[in-house]
């Protein structure tokens, strides 16, 4: 044979697609690295999008339900007395497992909010400004009740690690809308108790084409690693390397045929073009000083609030997927201490991240989702004045705005102490499933084929169902 095919790069080459990747890809090779390349492969979209991309606001940590969204009066008059047996038997427990278990009522109070009167807890101010563009889902619940795994879950639609992220699925499926910038970004922050480590994998690419993986920005040194050049090495110089690389890199994807050959060329372009796009992107002094009072920044400084107002910028410049990381939600102690500097960070941020976007007509195309990786326990775990929340599974609060969404409803209900989520109860795979679908993907359809599996986001296990009730 004239080229040195071994058996692993052909497999990965027939399984690029959906079945029709390959011959796509030879009919036109630069669909294989181009941003339209899914268009043409999977039949995207499956029917008419409502949103363009999504911006996902995480809580890591998990912030309590009980103190946000999720208001339960009957927990407050239980507070300081047992746990009803009734609730908690055979139940999964992190750190109270074995321990006398006693109610803590919610620290904040609730009110009704907009003409919608949304139940929504005072440490919100911001949030509860915007309750008629948000609908609230009180019944979310997920798998696994540490840190980790649930953010796994929450990210990659599995508690198995090394599968594709949301973001890598969402950009592998839709591509980027911009040439000159990742199509899928993450920025963190963070601020609280006991910020919880992220590990990288939560944005991986896993087995779909490593170009599809996040790209972490960073608001200290460069921005990207490994993209600024080296000193004293010009534009025009690097241009020729990248170039020379690259010729480089096609002559040996020609021996071996290997997919992620060509990805490397496409990522080392990109890289170059980022050169240019990124230090605009991440100046914020051609931001108006009202924009900049909204938000309640200077400049790029590492904060929530600032990663917000890059988020929106990164937004309007095409990026797909833009997933924020805000570490401190972890509250087993110091809970009401904890939940106001969480919220004093994070609230009002959000908010502003919302109404800019309808202020710019955006927000009717960009799907916004906040929340956390789990909820909190209605026991208390610690004494006094410190306590805290321990980890909770079976009921979790989120919110979502614009991209198709439902403005100032709330779906699902948990029982009277807040402990399980039990009327139309959604888990996190029924997240990804709307997800999709506001993207115009079907979820059942959008498949990898991975070690003789047809893989899904929304995994293969249980089928996912869309939440029509929060559909515009």
């Amino acid at each position: 044979m004239d080229t040195l095919t071994n058996r692993r790069s052909f497999l990965g080459r027939a399984s690029l697609g959906l079945g029709a990747t390959a011959l796509a890809t030879l009919a036109k090779p630069g669909l294989l690295f181009g941003q339209g390349a899914a268009d043409a492969s999977f039949g995207l979209p499956h029917h008419a999008p409502k949103a363009k991309r999504v911006i996902f606001l995480c809580m890591a940590g998990g912030p309590s339900h009980l103190e946000t969204f999720d208001h339960k009066p009957e927990l407050a008059k239980l507070n300081g007395q047992p746990m009803p047996e009734s609730f908690t038997k055979g139940q999964p427990i992190a750190q109270l497992q074995n321990q006398q278990l006693k109610c803590l009522g919610p620290l904040f109070p609730f009110r009704r909010h907009g003409q919608s009167g949304q139940h929504i807890s005072d440490i919100l101010p911001g949030i509860a400004g915007i309750a008629d563009d948000i609908a609230i889902v009180r019944s979310m619940h997920t798998d696994q009740i540490n840190h980790d795994p649930a953010h796994t879950v929450m990210n990659t639609g599995t508690s198995i690690s090394g599968r594709p992220s949301m973001g890598a699925w969402v950009t592998y499926g839709l591509g980027s809308m911009n040439d000159d910038l990742p199509g899928f970004v993450v920025l963190t922050s963070e601020g609280g108790r006991n910020p919880q480590p992220i590990s990288s994998r939560q944005w991986g690419a896993g087995f779909l084409p490593s170009r599809h993986q996040g790209v972490q920005f960073f608001s200290q040194g460069d921005p990207v690693h490994y993209v600024r050049s080296a000193p004293g090495v010009n534009r025009t110089q690097q241009r020729r390397l990248v170039d020379t690389v690259g010729r480089l890199n096609r002559l040996r994807s020609e021996q071996v045929a290997n997919p992620e050959i060509d990805t490397r060329i496409a990522q080392y372009e990109l890289a170059f073009r980022m050169q240019t796009s990124v230090p605009e992107l991440m100046d914020f002094s051609g931001e108006p000083q009202h924009v900049l009072e909204a938000y309640g920044v200077d400049g790029m400084d590492g904060s929530f609030a600032a990663n917000c107002l890059l988020a929106r910028r990164l937004a309007e410049r095409g990026t797909r997927f833009i997933h924020l990381y805000h570490r401190g939600w972890d509250h087993h102690g110091d809970l009401e201490r904890y939940m106001k500097i969480c919220c004093g960070l994070c609230d009002h941020p959000s908010a502003t991240l919302v109404k800019d976007l309808k202020a710019r007509g955006m927000l009717d195309d960009t799907l916004v989702i906040w929340g956390g990786e789990f909820g909190r326990t209605p026991m208390f775990q610690g004494k006094g004045s410190t306590a805290g929340r321990d980890h909770h599974i079976r009921a979790f609060s989120m919110w979502l705005a614009g991209g198709g969404i439902k403005g100032g409803i709330t779906h699902g209900e948990t029982d009277e102490l807040g402990y399980h989520a039990t009327t139309d109860r959604i888990h996190v795979r029924d997240l990804h499933a709307t997800m999709l679908h506001l993207l115009g993907i079907d979820s059942q359809r959008f498949t990898y084929r991975f070690q003789g599996l047809d893989a899904r986001l929304t995994g293969v296990e249980e089928e996912a169902h869309v939440v029509n009730f929060i559909l515009g």
